[in-house]
């Protein structure tokens, strides 16, 4: 009986102990995982490249206020306090959010109104009032339902985006998908990517017109991709992938 009662107590331990490692092991990789996660500091600027001319630029900035000609920033069709929702992006962190108080609430209430329905495609050009944001133009490019959403309808929006830019006379623009702020589990690094395909095939069709006298539209020459702090590096891969393989 002592025996068996000693192998008992013995297990015990050695079940207790193993516990304890394994949760210590945890606990550590966790510690370790978030505090090797990277953030890049808000006003960071990057040149990932160019194509045709055109410099693809990341920035941490919001869509209120990186100063640029032209903002474009994307929007799903409207849902009762969806930028606020728990699957945003913190108020703080949420470009969607600032962008709403910049224009003092007019970003939503034209949503809730519908005057925007935030339809795939659909654009609404807004001049916002003096001083409310660094850019004097703001277009904003509808990305439909959020339930249907595929990474691939972001290079049709890049197109879009530079269509109506060099229609509008700039030579840059800043420009803010706006996923992750809505509340969308997208890959960064895909879409990112897949604007900056749209953005060339634009302009290469511009180009095209204009060398047989269809197009006197301005050249571009700076897009600005917006990342938040977390995801800067990730979707510059996705910059840099993409300007790789249209120079192929």
């Amino acid at each position: 009986m002592k025996n068996k009662l000693t192998n008992i107590l013995s297990q015990s331990l050695f079940i207790a102990g193993l516990a304890f490692s394994t949760l210590t092991f945890a606990q550590t990789t966790t510690t370790t995982a978030n505090s090797s996660a990277k953030t890049t500091a808000v006003g960071t600027s990057k040149n990932w490249g160019s194509v045709d001319g055109i410099s693809m630029i990341g920035l941490v900035q919001g869509p209120s206020s990186a100063d640029a000609q032209l903002q474009v920033a994307c929007v799903f069709e409207y849902t009762e306090n969806d930028i606020h929702s728990a699957q945003a992006l913190p108020a703080n962190l949420n470009g969607l959010v600032h962008l709403d108080e910049a224009l003092k609430g007019e970003f939503t209430k034209i949503r809730q109104s519908g005057q925007f329905k935030g339809h795939s495609l659909e654009t609404l050009l807004i001049t916002p009032p003096a001083g409310s944001m660094s850019a004097k133009k703001l277009l904003l490019i509808g990305l439909g339902n959020r339930n249907n959403f595929t990474p691939e309808l972001m290079t049709s929006v890049g197109e879009v985006a530079a269509r109506e830019a060099m229609r509008l006379g700039v030579t840059n623009f800043a420009f803010a998908s706006d996923l992750k702020d809505a509340g969308i589990d997208s890959p960064t690094a895909l879409v990112a990517g897949n604007v900056v395909k749209g953005i060339v095939s634009a302009n290469r069709s511009e180009t095209y017109l204009k060398e047989h006298n269809l197009s006197k539209t301005k050249k571009l020459e700076k897009v600005y991709l917006l990342a938040g702090p977390s995801f800067f590096e990730i979707a510059g891969g996705g910059i840099s992938d993409a300007i790789a393989e249209l120079k192929k």
